[in-house]
């Protein structure tokens, strides 16, 4: 079902976020029962996970039907291509949850795996009155955030990554969830010269049965890199939140992108590794899923380890004035 509610976040060196829908509905089905993008039932879905959580080495790949896909190329972008408001969403971080999991752009399948900052794995520090990330975090499937043009609406160039996403909805959501949700709108964050773009809420009703929710996460953004020693980010535009039809428009662009990447057409693609398993007529990219694992070298089935410890420092909660500077606490 979708039910989930959700705006894009578009990284760019400046980057765009997207925000879905309130309410999570069934994926569209064709007579025989399967999905209506081009057959993709997403029933067919497993996870394979190989390693320890917190750690470098762990690995997070997408099944259909037991052979590894790619959760950045296979997944269909639309899952209904009358409606392109409705889109799929890779959960790369659950709600309350504080490890930076990302699609690996550079291995084939591009697994799940811990983003890591001076060779050490990333977490996000929480600051007070949230936990972790307070909403489901991830990317649309079939997008690309493309670093070799300048966006129109940022002058920035994209962060070379999937479209993000955050979901508003109340599924708490798990690490590989593959869901559809509905756009909202649109965020563009000015982070590092990377800019993330989701969609303004544009359901009537999220104010009234969500009061404060667009606002607060829109906030969190900005500040919550502040306790590891980074400035506030700004927003671009008009600081708010852009509307649907410009996250529909952000999508269809990142999906022309993502298909000229696919194709082989010439764009640089810098480290992505842009291996498929969904469509045979782009030969350059394609390669049989039945046959990926071993032409890869993916671990055959899964092998969980325990998770790592993470450092203390993140179990804490952080404190901001009214400046939006960290408090420091006398020792």
């Amino acid at each position: 079902m979708v039910n989930a509610a959700a705006l894009i976040a578009v990284y760019l060196q400046t980057s765009i976020a997207l925000t879905a829908a309130l309410e999570q509905q069934p994926p569209p089905k064709t007579a025989d029962g399967a999905a209506a993008a081009s057959g993709f039932d997403y029933d067919d879905l497993s996870l394979r996970e190989v390693g320890a959580r917190n750690t470098r080495a762990w690995r997070v790949w997408l099944e259909k039907k037991g052979q590894p896909i790619s959760f950045w190329h296979d997944v269909p972008l639309w899952p209904d291509g009358a409606d392109k408001q409705i889109v799929s969403f890779v959960v790369e971080i659950p709600r309350w949850t504080d490890a930076k999991l990302e699609i690996r752009r550079d291995e084939p399948m591009n697994p799940l795996f811990h983003d890591t900052k001076k060779k050490e794995p990333r977490f996000v520090e929480s600051v007070w009155p949230h936990k972790s990330y307070p909403f489901l975090y991830g990317s649309i499937p079939q997008t690309w955030e493309n670093p070799n043009v300048h966006h129109n609406f940022t002058g920035f160039p994209g962060d070379n990554d999937p479209i993000d996403l955050f979901d508003i909805g109340q599924d708490i959501g798990y690490v590989g969830q593959v869901k559809q949700v509905k756009v909202l709108g649109g965020l563009a964050i000015a982070d590092s010269l990377t800019l993330h773009m989701p969609p303004r809420p544009a359901h009537q009703d999220l104010e009234k049965y969500r009061p404060g929710l667009a606002a607060a996460f829109r906030d969190w953004f900005t500040y919550y890199k502040v306790p590891r020693g980074d400035a506030v980010i700004p927003i671009a535009g008009d600081g708010g939140y852009q509307d649907v039809a410009h996250a529909v428009a952000v999508l269809e662009q990142g999906h022309a992108w993502w298909a000229e990447l696919t194709r082989g057409d010439a764009v640089d693609a810098n480290e992505i590794n842009y291996n498929q398993t969904s469509n045979p007529a782009a030969a350059g990219s394609y390669v049989r899923s039945d046959a990926a694992a071993a032409k890869f070298g993916i671990p055959g089935e899964s092998a969980v380890e325990l998770p790592a410890a993470k450092p203390e420092k993140y179990e804490r909660w952080y404190y901001l004035d009214s400046d939006k500077k960290l408090i420091e606490i006398p020792e």
